[in-house]
This record gives C-alpha cells, sequence and structure tokens, in this order.
C-alpha cells in the first residue's frame, strides 16, 4: 500500500463528511493550481511519468494510459494530468449548452466493492466555455508546438435538445472544439441522460456519426459504447462505425447493472446510475475481446481497472490503450505508473524476442 492510499485517500475520502463529489472538486481544484507551479509539476513527471508510446489511430501516445472522460469535464486542470503519469487526457463529457446535471448528490463510492456509482448528468459549462479554456492555456497547443500528451474531447448530447435533433447538438459541439482535439468520442452510451443509449440504435447513430464525420477535418472520431449491450447490438454499432469511417471504439461506459458487488455495499447500490470499478473488470474485458474479433478498429478499453494486471489483460484482450477512472480514485497516481511501466516492459520483452527470432 503505498502513500496515496495509505494516507491521502483516508483524507479524501472523509472531505465533505464523506462526499464523493465534494472531494472531486477539492482535488480538480489543487491540482489546477500546480499550473503555476512548474517546479512541482516537473518534480511530479520525474516521479510518475513513464515512457511507453505507441501510435494510435495516428496519434502519438507517450505511453498508454488515459485520463477517462468524467474526471476533468471541464478541464479546469490540463497541466496537472501528464505530471501524474498519464499518457493521454479526455476531457468532458461536454455538451453544446450548458446544463448543471441533476440533483446532488450524484457521485457515490462503494468501497468494498472498489466501485463508484454516479448520476452526474452531464454537469458541465458547454463547448463554448471548454473551447475558451482550452483557447487561453499557457501550455502551447498541439498545432503550435505540441502538448505534452494528446488531448480526447468527449462530446454528449444536450439534455434540453430533442433526439431527433441529436446530429446537429453533436456537430455544434464538434465544430466549436475540433481545433483542439486530438481525437473526439462521442458519447451516446451514458446511462443518466434520458434516451441516450437510444442513440446507439442503428438508423440514429448512423445519422450522428455521418455528420459528425463530414465535419470532423481530420480529427479521429471514436464511438463510446455501453457494456449493457447484447453482442448483436454490439456487431451492429461496429457495422455502422466502419460504414462512416469512424477511427476507434472505447468500452465501455459504466453499467446499469449491480453484479459483484460486496453485502455491506448493498445500501449504496440501490442509488440509481451508472456504476464503475471492480465490478465492470470482467464485463470491459469481454467487450474489448469481441470488438476486436468483429473489427479491425483500434480499442481503448476502461472499466474495472484496479492494477497493472487488469491493464494487462485489457492489453491482451485487444485493447491498444487504457483509461482510469475509478482505478484512480482508489489507487492514485501510482496505479498509473505501474500500468505505463508494465506496458513498457512488455514492449521491451516482445522486441527482444522479435529480435531473437
Amino acid at each position: 500500500m503505498g502513500f496515496y492510499e495509505r494516507a491521502a485517500r483516508p483524507v479524501l475520502f472523509r472531505l465533505g463528511g464523506g462526499d464523493a463529489e465534494t472531494a472531486h472538486e477539492w482535488t480538480l481544484r489543487r491540482l489546477a493550481a500546480l499550473s503555476g507551479r512548474p517546479a512541482v509539476l516537473a518534480a511530479l513527471r520525474r516521479r510518475y511519468a513513464v515512457a511507453a508510446p505507441r501510435t494510435v489511430f495516428g496519434v502519438r501516445f507517450p505511453n498508454p494510459v488515459g485520463l477517462a472522460a468524467g474526471v476533468d469535464k471541464n478541464g479546469v486542470a490540463l497541466p496537472g494530468w501528464p505530471a501524474l503519469g498519464f499518457g493521454f487526457v479526455e476531457v468532458g463529457t461536454v455538451t453544446r449548452h450548458a446544463q448543471p446535471g441533476n440533483d446532488r448528490p450524484r457521485l457515490f463510492r462503494l468501497p468494498a466493492s472498489e466501485a463508484v456509482i454516479n448520476r452526474m448528468g452531464f454537469n458541465n459549462e458547454g463547448a463554448a466555455a471548454l473551447a475558451d479554456r482550452l483557447a487561453g492555456l499557457t501550455l502551447p497547443l498541439r498545432g503550435a508546438g505540441g502538448r505534452p500528451v494528446p488531448l480526447g474531447v468527449s462530446l454528449g448530447k444536450s439534455k434540453v435538445t430533442p433526439l431527433d435533433e441529436a446530429a446537429g447538438d453533436y456537430v455544434a459541439s464538434l465544430k466549436a472544439l475540433r481545433g483542439f482535439a486530438d481525437y473526439v468520442a462521442v458519447n451516446v452510451s451514458s446511462p443518466n441522460t434520458p434516451g441516450l443509449r437510444s442513440l446507439q440504435d442503428r438508423s440514429q447513430l448512423a445519422e450522428i456519426l455521418a455528420e459528425l464525420a463530414a465535419n470532423a477535418h481530420g480529427v479521429p472520431i471514436l464511438v463510446k459504447i455501453a457494456p449493457d449491450l447484447t453482442e448483436p447490438a454490439i456487431a451492429e454499432v461496429l457495422e455502422v462505425c466502419v460504414e462512416h469511417g469512424i477511427a476507434g471504439v472505447i468500452a465501455t461506459n459504466t453499467t446499469l447493472g449491480r453484479d459483484g458487488l460486496a453485502p455491506s455495499d448493498a445500501a449504496t447500490a440501490a442509488e440509481a446510475g451508472g456504476l464503475s470499478g471492480r465490478p465492470l473488470t470482467a464485463r470491459a474485458r469481454e467487450v474489448v475481446s469481441f470488438v476486436r474479433r468483429e473489427s479491425q478498429l483500434p480499442v481503448i478499453g476502461v472499466g474495472g481497472v484496479l492494477d497493472a494486471d487488469d491493464a494487462a489483460r485489457l492489453f491482451d484482450a485487444g485493447a491498444s490503450l487504457v483509461q482510469l477512472y475509478t482505478g484512480f480514485i482508489y489507487r492514485g497516481p501510482a496505479l498509473v505508473r505501474a500500468i505505463a511501466r508494465a506496458a513498457r516492459d512488455a514492449a521491451v520483452g516482445n522486441k527482444t524476442l522479435e529480435d531473437a527470432t
């Protein structure tokens, strides 16, 4: 057990009387404050950053461990994440229109299960506000010297937008943010916006992806899918993705299921929302494996990564990259470093084997 789990996590988990969102906001504020302290960021990078480069859908990643969407929705702490070892960062989910999300409390820890339930509801400041923030970063943008790590932007549908107008809503956000993104993720799989998951159906998804592809201006488009889809439904999503030149898939979002939870977490398990963390480990791996069997699309694996072995199994299942959310909450930056080191060592071992043969 490292310093984070032994000392920092207990303090964070007590903030706000144990309210998970209070701890989340406190952490973002502290990490954002580090943007003005380059010496501290440099020291953190020396401790946590590990080089294990790979290129996926035309983008070069310094290592394959990313921060998942939902952690830094509005991009307030972007300089801090690479210092904690992340090889890429995905901001959002952001919507065309600013929205407050669902009522609080809306974020719950299930510590015995190493899990989280959220029903945030795409709370964010809106696409225009995120674009303004990205434009004002003191760090150079990728097109003007290169960011420390690639930036992904997760797009969702505004709650006020009718489902039959979803394509235009996504495109408006894309136009505001495509100039800042190394890739764009299309979130049609969150369980916390009414009707959103219906956009994974063939006809609606095809309309959205056709419009986004026509307006991407070369930015890779990825689709994030739900773990609750059946294999035939996933296969149909993949067919639509291939038809519209989509660059990859993110597997998976949170689940509405409640399997695999510890008895002591039963009361919290009754909360509405999407479940993430350890109970999703096996299902995320199954979905990644299915996607790779059924298509040649690159996959970002996310869901239930709590240690380096979980990540290694996702890579073995066919993931090119992995993302962390709940695992980072429970394990801290040492988890990022451990996964990147294991990926680096595996790459060196594979190269040695290739040379020997």
